[in-house]
């Protein structure tokens, strides 16, 4: 949910916040983040713990990172983003802050209360800024929505039982249903 504003928000406004509350900022408006539930937990942990190990055999060029791991999308300081899963190829974009400029991969776990932003405001910016790959994911029904703007492909859907196909990884299918 938005905080009422009486002016944009920066990111400055971010690192100002109380100890313990955390939110993004998106095109200079922020949004609370709620404490994540424990499957939200487990859905992270295992989801890094299978992309860190197919980087580390496979690829080895790119950083995995969990959040919190901040995300400083545009050339602004208006957006600020704290993706559940960050995937980055070029690592000049890493900083001691977090990561300036488009992911490659991002994956969000939703919430009845972010189901909104993950799939619209977030949807919209993280594909206008560039992002490669993104994955919503909805542990309530089980779906997974991969939309690879690389290809332009639009929104392809799974259930936790598919193997879903990581599209920046050619040899790399991941089935949720694994995890447990």
């Amino acid at each position: 949910m938005a905080l009422q504003q009486e002016r944009g928000y920066t990111v400055d406004d971010i690192y100002t916040l109380p100890d313990g509350k955390r939110a993004e900022l998106i095109d200079g408006r922020i949004y609370d983040m709620a404490p994540p539930v424990r499957i939200h937990q487990k859905l992270i942990t295992e989801f890094v713990s299978v992309l860190h190990s197919h980087i580390k055999n496979n690829t080895g060029q790119c950083e995995v990172y969990p959040a919190p791991f901040a995300v400083f999308l545009n050339e602004d300081n208006r957006n600020y983003v704290e993706p559940d899963i960050s995937i980055i190829y070029d690592k000049s974009k890493l900083t001691d802050k977090g990561c300036s400029g488009a992911l490659d991969l991002i994956i969000e776990i939703v919430s009845p209360k972010t189901q909104q932003v993950d799939h619209g405001i977030k949807l919209f910016k993280y594909r206008t800024a560039g992002v490669r790959e993104y994955w919503i994911v909805n542990p309530t029904t089980n779906i997974v929505n991969v939309y690879d703007f690389e290809n332009e492909i639009g929104i392809c859907q799974y259930h936790f039982h598919d193997e879903i196909p990581v599209c920046i990884f050619h040899n790399l299918s991941i089935r949720i249903s694994d995890f447990w």
